[in-house]
């Protein structure tokens, strides 16, 4: 088994017309060639080096991961003098990875990474989560070797970047009792000792994923008497230096290999990322939309995981004398099933796309080189792309992966309720989705203004630019229909001048536009190979047009006065 090889359709979004723009971006012109021997001389090299990597994390994933996984689940983590110890199918998954090379896929070659582009990192991260979803947040670093390299001096990143090759594990430290969501209340407090150099961390952290992590970034008050975002910094803490336990291991519902932490840091030194006071308005924020792209990578692999679940148990189960797949009630269900995942993955890549491209002109920025006129509209147009899609593909994934993860149990009846069977599990582990990485009530906050200043319908219109074969003719039509309701409502909702209705209907507002988006981009799929996306395509757009439809009807017969009927 190869949870890479046995997809095709992986290697259809790896070979996405747009990615020898983002390989060439990121290789700037192939530099490296002449400085490492592993470095690729042209595209068609990356590309294979890219294949090669996704076929050893596939074999991994497969054989290793997928395999230690119920062990995992039911062993869990522990507690031992403050510090964690693994699982031992955790560990051995972590060691199994180590030894073959793939931490810090995206990290210069400088630091002994691998340079690749964002795609194939979040088609990593895709894969190890069909393996084990809990286990992805110990490999994909929760996106802190990448903020180090991209925002820390050249010393951090000298001393810290290195050690993500051989295996050092990463958390990024936000929580806390009282801050949670609201990271502006976060009180850690971060003090500087001049006769030691280095800043120390006092305070508790809660709900830290992997928490007790080798390279920890923290967020702490730097700045005496203040309250608020403007007085949080960034650190940098090494493990090895002390000053931090683990209070205890949170007792989850899901995800139990991945250890969820109380810790306590005491004296802990540390060292400052970036400036003082950008802590949260400029580091974490950046740090949050990388990780949020982590999760959408994990729900697409837990998606996957639980529709092939689904599939193959539809396949084999007779009941009434034929395989339950023969019953419309159970080929319904598994077709939406496989409708949601690939819309999520095709929503995955297009931000995956756009984020690459984005951060490849921003380096080319920070770095002095002056951009031409297309140039800069390009970098912004990715940005903005990047800034809107991040929050409409964590929320639309993470929830499918709740609704696919539970469906595949439905499939299964009651021995899916089971711990015979590994959709129990899944269910379970899909349910934080949702949750961490902020809301998807948070995911909408942060997209509504892509909707309301029409962004959201300027990248609409360029999918429709795109030609679609005769036979898409009517689902084109259907999306067009969707996103002339969209923008209606749009015109409603603003048009009413009331800010709480505006609220009050931001969700349906965002599910309208995140529902046409994903049509078309699954379209648009389907337009390159119709043979492995022609179904979903129809079954995606015919069901995201139903609930367009009943988002509209509610918004242009709701009357304004009838929001107090929904408070206490």
């Amino acid at each position: 088994m190869n949870f890479y090889s046995d997809n095709e359709a992986l290697k259809f979004h790896l070979n996405h017309p747009q990615m020898k723009k983002c390989v060439d971006m990121k290789e700037r012109d192939y530099a490296d060639k002449d400085k490492y021997d592993y470095a690729p001389q042209d595209f068609e090299d990356a590309m294979d080096s890219y294949e090669k990597v996704m076929e050893i994390i596939g074999d991994i994933s497969a054989n290793v991961l997928d395999v230690n996984a119920e062990e995992v689940d039911h062993e869990g983590p522990q507690v031992i003098d403050g510090h964690v110890k693994y699982a031992r199918g955790t560990q051995e998954n972590h060691d199994v990875l180590t030894r073959a090379g793939v931490y810090g896929l995206a990290l210069p070659r400088k630091y002994d990474g691998l340079n690749f582009s964002i795609v194939p990192y979040v088609m990593a991260a895709e894969i190890v989560s069909r393996g084990d979803a809990g286990f992805a947040n110990i490999w994909g670093l929760q996106d802190c070797a990448e903020t180090i390299a991209e925002f820390a001096s050249e010393e951090i990143k000298a001393e810290f970047l290195p050690l993500i090759h051989q295996g050092k594990t990463c958390s990024m430290d936000l929580t806390e009792p009282d801050a949670g969501s609201d990271l502006q209340a976060v009180q850690l407090k971060a003090t500087y000792d001049e006769a030691k150099g280095m800043w120390l961390l006092n305070g508790v952290k809660r709900f830290i994923t992997n928490g007790d992590a080798d390279i920890k970034l923290v967020l702490a008050r730097s700045e005496e008497g203040t309250n608020d975002g403007r007085g949080l910094s960034y650190f940098v803490h090494d493990r090895r230096w002390g000053g931090f336990v683990v209070r205890r291991i949170e007792n989850k519902l899901g995800i139990k290999g991945s250890p969820t932490c109380e810790l306590v840091f005491t004296n802990a030194p540390a060292k400052l990322v970036g400036e003082r006071k950008l802590g949260l308005i400029k580091y974490v924020m950046a740090l949050m939309n990388g990780a949020r792209l982590g999760v959408g990578a994990q729900s697409v692999g837990l998606s996957e995981a639980a529709y092939r679940a689904a599939l193959k148990y539809a396949n084999e189960r007779e009941q009434f004398g034929k395989k339950i797949i023969q019953f419309p009630a159970v080929y319904q269900m598994l077709a939406l099933m496989k409708a949601k995942l690939d819309a999520s993955r095709s929503v995955l890549y297009e931000t995956s796309r756009a984020v690459d491209l984005s951060k490849s002109y921003a380096s080319l920025v920070n770095e002095g080189v002056k951009l031409t006129p297309e140039q800069r509209a390009e970098m912004k147009l990715y940005q903005r792309n990047a800034d809107m899609l991040t929050p409409i593909l964590k929320m639309f994934s993470s929830e499918y992966a709740n609704q696919n993860t539970y469906d595949a149990i439905q499939v299964h009846g009651g021995t899916g309720f089971m711990k015979d069977f590994p959709v129990e599990r899944m269910y379970r582990d899909a349910r934080i989705l949702t949750i961490y990485e902020g809301t998807s009530q948070l995911q909408v906050v942060a997209a509504i203004r892509h909707v309301l200043n029409g962004n959201a319908s300027k990248l609409i219109e360029s999918y429709e630019a795109e030609a679609v074969r005769p036979e898409f003719a009517a689902l084109r039509d259907k999306l067009k229909a969707m996103h002339a309701m969209l923008n209606k409502a749009v015109e409603d909702v603003k048009g009413a001048g009331n800010e709480e209705l505006v609220d009050f209907h931001a969700r349906r507002l965002v599910e309208m536009a995140g529902y046409t988006i994903l049509g078309n981009l699954v379209l648009l799929d389907a337009e390159r190979n119709a043979d492995m996306f022609a179904k979903s395509a129809e079954v995606f757009i015919r069901h995201g047009e139903s609930i367009a439809k009943g988002h509209a009807e509610f918004i242009a017969s709701f009357d304004a006065g009838k929001i107090g009927c929904y408070k206490d």
